[in-house]
C-alpha cells in the first residue's frame, strides 16, 4: 500500500506493519516547530511594518498641511462677488479686499465676413490677399479656381482667419451656389480683416477688389474689443478694453469676465473667504486627529471570551509598546498645544481634549479672524511651523524616526524570510532522510523474516 503525505511519496510498512507516512509526518511536525515560529514572527513583523507605514503616511500628510498653514499668507484667501449675472469674477492668491464699480459698454466679438453667392471662386487660380487690422498683408494663391481650394488656401495662410464654404441655394439653371464665410480666429478689434482679389501689390496700388464690398457680400460682425468704464459719469471716468471678454487684474488678483452690456453700474466686491480660511486651520486639526485615531486603535488592548469554554483572551494592538510612534505622537501633541506669545491655540479654535485629541471651535476661530486677522495668522503660522517640524522629524523619507524604524523592520523581515527558506530546504532533506531510514528498516526486517523462515525450515527438516 502507498500513500502521499507531506507533499512526498511514502510507502507504509509492508513488513513491519508500521504506518510509516504517519510516523514521518509526526516527526516532521516536531522538526517544523522552529520554522513555524519563524513564520509567525514574520507575519507579526510584516503587520508591524504595515502599521508603521500607515501612521508614517498620516504624519506626512500632517507635515504637508502644516507647511501650507505655516505660510505668512495662509489665511489670505479671498472671494469675489458681482452684482450682475452678466459679470463673473475669479481671484488668485494675490487678491486683496476691495471693490470697484463699472459699466459694461461692449462685449468682445470676432470679425466675420461673408462673400456673395457664387459657383466658384474664379475661372482659374488667382491670388487673394488678407489684410489685417494692423495693415499686414498675407497673399495666397489657391491651386485652382474652385471654392474648396480657396478655403484650403485661406486656412493654410496663417493670417488669423478661417474660411468655411456655406450652401447658398441654386442658380437659375439649377447649379448649386455657395458663399465663403471668413471668421477671425480671435476676438477683438485687432482681429478685424479685409479680403481682396489680387496680390499684396494690387492692394497697395488700389487695384485689388474688396470682396466684402461686392454685391451680396457683407461684414456680418465687426471685430471689436470688450470695454468697461470705471467711475462712469464722473470726471475720473476711464474706459478699459480687452480683446477678450476677460479683464485680467481689473483689481489686483481679480479677473472679470463680461457676457453682456449693462446700463446700471456693476459692483465687484472682494472680501476674505472665511470658510476657506477656516479650512486651513481645521484641516491641520483633522490631519492630527487622523494620526491619534489610528495610533489609539492600534495600541488598544482588546479582550474576547470564548462562547464554548468561557475563557477570556486579550490581544494588544500592533503598535503597543513601540517607543518610536509613541514619541512621535507625544511630540506632535505637545507642539500642537504649545502657546504662542502667551496665547493658547484655543484662542483661535484649536482646543485639546482630555483624551489628547483636538477639536476645532469654529465660532472661536471666526471671532479671532474677524477681530484680529493678523494676530490669528501669527498664532496659526507659529503652531503650524512647530507641528510641521515635528512631523517632518518623524516622517522624513530619509531621516524620519518612523521611516528609519520601517527600514529596520523590513530588514528583519528579509532576514526572517531567508531563515524560513533555509528551513524549507533543511526540512526537505530531513524528510528524505527519514523516508530512507524507514525504507532501510523495512528492507532489514524483510531479510530477517527470510532468514527466520529459512531457519524454521531447517529445524523442521532436522526434527524429522
Amino acid at each position: 500500500m502507498s500513500s502521499v503525505s507531506g507533499n512526498s511519496l511514502a510507502i507504509d510498512g509492508l513488513v513491519s506493519g508500521l504506518k510509516t507516512s504517519d510516523l514521518i509526518n509526526s516527526l516532521m511536525t516536531i522538526e517544523q516547530v522552529p520554522q513555524t515560529l519563524l513564520k509567525s514572527k514574520l507575519t507579526d513583523t510584516n503587520s508591524f511594518v504595515s502599521s508603521l507605514q500607515t501612521i508614517n503616511s498620516l504624519v506626512q500628510t500632517l507635515a504637508t498641511k502644516a507647511g501650507d498653514a505655516a505660510k505668512a499668507s495662509s489665511l489670505d484667501v479671498f472671494t469675489a462677488k458681482s452684482s450682475s449675472a452678466g459679470v463673473s469674477v475669479s481671484t488668485d492668491s494675490t487678491a486683496t479686499t476691495g471693490s470697484v464699480a463699472f459699466q459694461v459698454g461692449s462685449t468682445a466679438a470676432a470679425h466675420v465676413g461673408v462673400t456673395g453667392a457664387m459657383r466658384s471662386w474664379s475661372t482659374a487660380a488667382e491670388p487673394l490677399t488678407i489684410v489685417g487690422a494692423d495693415g499686414k498683408k498675407t497673399s495666397v494663391t489657391p491651386a485652382t479656381g474652385s471654392l474648396d481650394d480657396a478655403v484650403t488656401a485661406i486656412n493654410k495662410a496663417g493670417a488669423g482667419v478661417t474660411a468655411t464654404k456655406v450652401a447658398s441655394g441654386t442658380d437659375t439653371d439649377g447649379t448649386k451656389l455657395y458663399r465663403l464665410q471668413l471668421t477671425a480666429t480671435k476676438t477683438g478689434a485687432a482681429g478685424a480683416f479685409e479680403l481682396y482679389r489680387g496680390t499684396a501689390d494690387d492692394v497697395a496700388a488700389g487695384t485689388a477688389t474688396n470682396v466684402f464690398t461686392q454685391p451680396g457680400a457683407a461684414v456680418v460682425t465687426q471685430g471689436k474689443d470688450a470695454s468697461v468704464t470705471l467711475w462712469a459719469g464722473t470726471a475720473a471716468a476711464q474706459t478699459v478694453t480687452s480683446a477678450t471678454n476677460t479683464f485680467d487684474d481689473l483689481l489686483p488678483g481679480v479677473d472679470v469676465t463680461v457676457t453682456q452690456t449693462t446700463t446700471d453700474p456693476v459692483t465687484v466686491t472682494v472680501g476674505r473667504d472665511a470658510t476657506k480660511a477656516q479650512a486651513v486651520a481645521s484641516g491641520l486639526v483633522d490631519a492630527f486627529n487622523a494620526i491619534t485615531s489610528y495610533y489609539g486603535s492600534n495600541t488598544a488592548v482588546t479582550s474576547t471570551t470564548s462562547p464554548t469554554t468561557g475563557t477570556t483572551s486579550t490581544k494588544a494592538g500592533v503598535l503597543t509598546g513601540d517607543a518610536t510612534t509613541r514619541d512621535a505622537v507625544q511630540r506632535l501633541t505637545t507642539t500642537m498645544s504649545t502657546p504662542v506669545n502667551g496665547k493658547s491655540p484655543s484662542s483661535i479654535g484649536i482646543v485639546i481634549t482630555k483624551t489628547g485629541d483636538f477639536t476645532f471651535d469654529t465660532a472661536a476661530f471666526q471671532k479671532a479672524l474677524a477681530d484680529d486677522p493678523q494676530g490669528t495668522q501669527t498664532i496659526l503660522s507659529a503652531i503650524a511651523t512647530n507641528v510641521g517640524a515635528a512631523a517632518t522629524a518623524a516622517s522624513d523619507k530619509y531621516t524620519g524616526s518612523i521611516t528609519t524604524s520601517i527600514t529596520g523592520q523590513q530588514s528583519v523581515a528579509k532576514d526572517l524570510t531567508t531563515q524560513i527558506d533555509n528551513w524549507t530546504d533543511r526540512l526537505t532533506m530531513r524528510r528524505a532522510t527519514l523516508q530512507a531510514q524507514y525504507s532501510a528498516l523495512e528492507t532489514s526486517l524483510s531479510k530477517l523474516q527470510s532468514q527466520s523462515a529459512w531457519l524454521s525450515g531447517q529445524l523442521a527438516a532436522t526434527a524429522k
